[in-house]
């Protein structure tokens, strides 16, 4: 049981990371974004270029920033709870812990290939679009 806890705190450490990842991606595209708009040439009427709303690179980076964020999340927290209910299955039943142990990674591995698909979705958000 304090190993299910422990494992479950590791991922819960992890998601936290990938949280600030993601922030940090997110200040880091938008201030590259600032820099570009500051550094073109000014147009011939400022009035028209003042109204318009954010770069497109900004908002690029923050629906990338987001979709990693939510992508790092929800599938740190689906690995700690399969895990943990793992732990505790074989605990309770160890004969069938080859099984569950099979069953438990298998499951990680769809969990963890759904994270890489997003994170293939924002580097083509980033750089394709």
């Amino acid at each position: 049981m304090k190993r299910a806890n422990l494992l479950g705190k590791v991922f819960i450490a992890i998601l936290t990371i990938g949280l600030l990842m993601a922030s940090m991606t997110m200040f880091v595209f938008a201030e590259s974004a600032q820099d570009q708009q500051a550094t073109q040439e000014p147009t011939e009427q400022a009035g028209e270029s003042e109204g318009k709303g954010q770069d497109s690179t900004a908002v690029k980076a923050i629906a990338a920033a987001a979709a990693i964020a939510i992508a790092s999340a929800t599938g740190a927290l689906a690995m700690g709870k399969a895990i943990s209910k793992s732990s505790e299955s074989i605990a309770r039943q160890p004969e069938a812990g080859d099984n569950i142990r099979g069953g438990l990674m298998l499951g990680l591995v769809f969990i963890e290939t759904a994270v890489i698909f997003t994170l293939v979705v924002t580097i083509m958000i980033l750089f394709v679009l």
